[in-house]
């Protein structure tokens, strides 16, 4: 069961403004990672359902989570259906992304008020996942449906719509301040954060400063 609830969730995303997206089928890697980012000043962490017995991963890494990283809120990405969801929501997810929106997957999330932040591809996307109460929208690939240019056009006509962009998003100044003046909420950002040569060395440590220099940025330029 979430240990934390659908309005603490989204505000932690919100103030933050960036939520690491990570997976590795070997669990004390993953503990290194969520506690690297945790150090790093990251307070929502997406473990991505990626690869197999990613579920038995994703069960250990919140128990780690909450005796080590307690303000840490975990949730689950790359969700395509609604059995799946109900999976990792027994399993303690706070919230699920996915890469499509599937409105059985809001139906199962809004039935325990878990936030649930589908991928779209489209304005029409946007507005259908927002009709069955999905307060945050991914846009996906972000670099490939417009970038920032496509956020700040959106936003014009339906001002009141929350954005994650995931993909093409790195923790860069020149990168991050484009979607942020865009108008996006929040950046889900996966390998940049992660180099696989970091990762291979467990130089922790990198990982903690890549998160706190990306999210000095996002500060600098979030709007209120």
């Amino acid at each position: 069961m979430a240990r934390f609830n659908k309005i603490q969730v989204l505000s932690a995303i919100i103030n933050t403004g960036m939520v690491p997206v990570y997976y590795h089928g070997d669990i004390e890697t993953a503990k290194q990672v969520l506690k690297a980012c945790y150090a790093g000043g990251v307070r929502a962490f997406e473990f991505t359902n990626r690869g197999d017995f990613a579920q038995e991963v994703f069960g250990e890494l919140i128990k780690f989570a909450t005796k080590e990283c307690p303000e840490m809120i975990v949730g689950i990405g790359s969700i395509v259906d609604a059995p799946t969801a109900a999976l990792y929501i027994q399993l303690g997810a706070n919230f699920v992304v996915g890469p499509l929106f599937n409105p059985e997957v809001a139906k199962i999330c809004n039935r325990r008020l878990i936030p649930y932040t589908p991928g779209c591809g489209s304005v029409s996307e946007i507005g259908f996942a927002q009709e069955v109460g999905c307060d945050l929208c991914k846009i996906f690939p972000a670099g490939n449906v417009g970038g920032p240019s496509f956020v700040n056009n959106m936003k014009a006509p339906m001002p009141w719509s929350m954005i994650m962009a995931t993909g093409a998003v790195e923790p860069t100044e020149e990168n991050l301040s484009a979607w942020f003046k865009a108008g996006v909420t929040c950046v889900g950002m996966g390998s940049k954060l992660f180099p696989k040569e970091t990762i291979a060395a467990k130089d922790w440590d990198t990982i903690s400063r890549l998160c706190q220099e990306a999210l000095s940025i996002i500060q600098k330029y979030k709007k209120p």
